[in-house]
């Protein structure tokens, strides 16, 4: 078993994700998204529960963004939720994509596909006791990519998916960056939903 400091000195990373299409035909857009994007730079484990994506930031970002976008190019409501984290101790799996290089292998496909979304964001940095000002600091960050607006235990995000996700992996790395040697974030986001008016700022 790794020690946390072994998994903060490898980098390892991942993120732990459910779709769920609201539509009769679910299983052919979630086995449709899963097909379509590119996963040859990541380990990938699919249970009936979650997706488990491991290895290096970048192309774990970029898989989980391009599964979700071709889940929503479909047109269906579909929602997406995701748990991402690194520096967890013992943790092991994805050790062997460590040394694929950086180049997103899904990055040229997804931005073609246009998708406004609207999500919900919420950061822990589990080291530190300025924790509280890394968390402000990243959301501030995140207004140079979509509108962000407070909500109830979370931040509300609203923009093109593409540049969600790149909101989200930039304030990622950058909370690592900044020292935090385990740090995890939740990820909810919905595209197509019949029920989207540009978000609900209930206080």
């Amino acid at each position: 078993m790794m020690t946390n400091q072994a998994c903060y000195a490898y980098g390892i990373f991942g993120a732990s994700f459910s779709i769920h299409p609201m539509t009769s035909q679910f299983i052919d857009v979630i086995k449709g998204a899963l097909a379509e994007a590119d996963t040859s730079k990541v380990h990938m484990q699919t249970d009936d529960v979650t997706t488990t994506v491991r290895g290096r930031m970048v192309h774990v970002f970029d898989v989980t963004k391009a599964i979700f976008l071709h889940a929503a190019k479909t047109g269906e409501h579909v929602a997406f939720q995701a748990t991402y984290s690194y520096g967890c101790p013992g943790d092991s799996t994805g050790d062997a994509y460590m040394a694929a290089d950086e180049d997103p292998m899904n990055n040229d496909v997804v931005r073609k596909i246009r998708q406004p979304a609207a999500a919900k964001f919420s950061l822990y940095p589990l080291s530190g006791s300025d924790y509280m000002d890394t968390i402000y600091e990243q959301i501030e960050a995140m207004k140079q990519h979509v509108t962000v607006r407070s909500a109830h235990y979370s931040t509300r995000l609203d923009g093109e998916t593409a540049a969600i996700f790149d909101g989200l992996e930039n304030v990622f790395q950058s909370t690592v960056e900044s020292g935090s040697e385990h740090t995890v974030m939740t990820v909810s986001i919905s595209v197509n939903s019949p029920s989207h008016q540009g978000g609900n700022d209930e206080r």
